[in-house]
């Protein structure tokens, strides 16, 4: 059974919310050189604008691997979304993955600070998409 309507628009909205708290870590991060966790916030900030967008045209996945998936289905492949952003998440997923899960691999500031104004315009674009609905 699917959520009521006014249900649905309140998860869209948390996780829209929680996108954009999670993205406004990233500034102290950044200046205690966390750089592996300023990479898992972007990721997740991104990961969560992904999720509600999915949410809000009726799509919903159990992993972060289907989410990507279902998100290059349905908004990559038919031109909603372009494929630089699709990359840019692409690419935060796999920094994510790396400094989470692979041993001895060092995030630096170089490979998170050209990230950061692209991960945000991500967060707005997909903003959009659901509020212009």
């Amino acid at each position: 059974m699917g959520l009521a309507e006014d249900e649905k628009r309140a998860l869209i909205n948390y996780k829209l919310e929680k996108a954009k708290e999670i993205f406004a870590e990233t500034p102290i991060l950044i200046e205690n050189k966390l750089w592996r966790t300023a990479a898992n916030r972007l990721y997740y900030a991104c990961f969560y604008a992904v999720s509600a967008l999915l949410l809000q045209y009726g799509h919903s996945a159990h992993t972060h691997v289907g989410t990507k998936i279902l998100f290059g289905k349905h908004f990559v492949l038919t031109n909603i979304v372009s494929k630089e952003q699709n990359k840019l998440y692409e690419k935060l997923f796999d920094l994510r993955q790396k400094g989470d899960y692979d041993d001895w691999v060092t995030i630096e500031k170089d490979d998170v600070m050209p990230l950061i104004e692209p991960a945000q315009k991500f967060i707005e674009t997909i903003e959009k998409l659901i509020l212009d609905i």
